[in-house]
């Protein structure tokens, strides 16, 4: 081979390594806080079968839902509840067939790792007592944030919301909630049994009965205003049983798939 016909092989293959599908960006995914392990390695696991990496976004699923519906150019939306994704549909912003509830979650009372404390207590005991004199709950914010939703419906099922109220430790998501327990900021804490699994440092105090809140179910669904040719297969991959398996691992309950 002479020394042209080299160069112009090495030229094509590195137009084709670096063409614009090859490179280009992979769809974007606004995905509540508490999936940002799961979510991640889903992610992974994609990319390993040779596609382009998703952009993931975590946050409170309130704030992303308004950041979609405001515009922001994304294409998959997770919620932690129900509540959000039907506010999207409602506003014509979802893809129509593409929403499909596919996790559900438990909702469980953590301490940070070394504190003493009474266990089963989101099941009956006095969370208040537990706090002590000064100490406060974190959770996520109970007005708009699915975790702090389903927290204060635990709690006034258990009778105990109107006395807490005052002692609630606000935090923007249901991770800000747990990393206040993780440093010490508050002794317990509301949040999902997948958050605390995601922590060595908190424990398991007790875990809230299923009655006591609304069922906690992850529903998923393109954006209309996506352009991703990946969004849809991706969409459909978070929904296999290879996905399944990852979100298992993390702790969640498959519905789908």
């Amino acid at each position: 081979m002479t020394a042209v016909a080299v160069t112009i092989a090495i030229a094509a293959i590195a137009a084709l390594l670096w063409s614009p599908e090859r490179s280009r960006e992979g769809p974007v995914v606004l995905a509540a806080a508490s999936l940002q392990e799961a979510m991640t390695e889903a992610a992974n696991a994609w990319t390993a079968q040779g596609h382009a990496r998703p952009r993931l976004s975590f946050a409170a699923s309130s704030a992303l839902a308004r950041q979609a519906a405001n515009g922001a150019p994304a294409d998959l939306f997770v919620s932690a509840d129900e509540a959000w994704m039907d506010d999207l549909e409602r506003r014509g912003a979802i893809a129509p067939r593409t929403r499909t509830t596919f996790l559900a979650n438990r909702l469980v009372l953590i301490a940070r790792v070394g504190l003493a404390t009474t266990d089963d207590g989101a099941g009956g005991s006095d969370i208040v007592a537990l706090l002590g004199a000064d100490g406060r709950l974190a959770m996520a914010d109970p007005d708009a944030v699915p975790a702090g939703r389903y927290g204060k419906a635990a709690l006034q099922h258990l009778g105990q919301w109107q006395a807490l109220e005052p002692r609630v430790a606000r935090a923007e998501n249901v991770r800000a909630a747990l990393a206040l327990v993780e440093r010490g900021a508050a002794p317990l804490g509301i949040v999902y049994a997948t958050d605390a699994a995601a922590s060595d440092k908190v424990r398991v105090v007790g875990t809230f009965p299923e009655q006591s809140h609304p069922p906690i179910r992850y529903p998923l669904a393109r954006l209309r205003a996506s352009t991703d040719p990946d969004a849809e297969p991706f969409r459909r991959f978070l929904l296999s049983p290879d996905a399944a398996a990852i979100f298992r691992r993390h702790g969640f309950v498959p519905m789908a798939g």
